[in-house]
């Protein structure tokens, strides 16, 4: 099976109609009808609704910032009340990467970091999934597309079957659609130039 991946040169906002584009596309071919979906202040849930109208994904679960992550809820409340006229869903959940301090532990950050690796937004998609999970708007084993990005927009998306934070083994990342090249971390190092080729005698 080959199936293309698309990189972005930066992370970002710039990305986001783009993302969601691909997102759409890869849930046509797959038979994908719901999507989860990453909105802080609820602009890109707007565009993601404004875009995937016509398309295959005939759900989308929006997941903003917790209450209390920051010092006000910046998802707009009626809002909630728009998209659910429209048959989809925003859930407000524990951002489970965030309990450090609840538990006592840094596990949660380590896993946290462990995904920032690929980039900022697959952290944030499996959070995301497992907080959809978690709140009962996607069944366990679902197939779901799941959209996330680097602090505003959209950059990266990928397919998953569903798992609730509980039963971790049971998440499965079945493909990446696109994301940055961007981690993190900073951009990737870059590679050193082949050797030249070694001069026959």
């Amino acid at each position: 099976m080959e199936e293309k991946i698309v990189y972005f040169e930066e992370p970002g906002p710039a990305n986001t109609e783009t993302t969601l584009r691909l997102a759409a596309e890869r849930a046509k071919a797959r038979g994908i009808k719901k999507a989860v979906l990453a909105s802080t202040t609820g602009e890109t849930a707007r565009l993601a609704v404004k875009l995937w109208a016509k398309s295959g994904i005939k759900k989308i679960v929006v997941v903003p910032h917790q209450y209390g992550f920051m010092f006000s809820q910046r998802f707009p409340p009626e809002l909630v009340s728009e998209l659910a006229k429209q048959g989809h869903e925003v859930h407000f959940g524990t951002m489970l990467f965030h309990t450090d301090g609840l538990y006592g532990m840094n596990t949660p950050t380590m896993l946290a970091n462990l995904l920032r690796t690929f980039c900022q937004g697959m952290k944030v998609c499996v959070e995301i999934l497992f907080m959809a999970v978690d709140g009962g708007k996607v069944d366990v084993g679902e197939q779901v597309i799941v959209v996330a990005g680097s602090g505003r927009g959209s950059d990266t998306a990928v397919v998953a079957i569903a798992a609730p934070s509980t039963r971790l083994a049971e998440l499965h990342i079945t493909e990446i659609i696109c994301k940055p090249l961007q981690t993190k971390q900073g951009l990737p190092p870059k590679m050193p130039p082949p050797p030249p080729p070694e001069k026959k005698p």
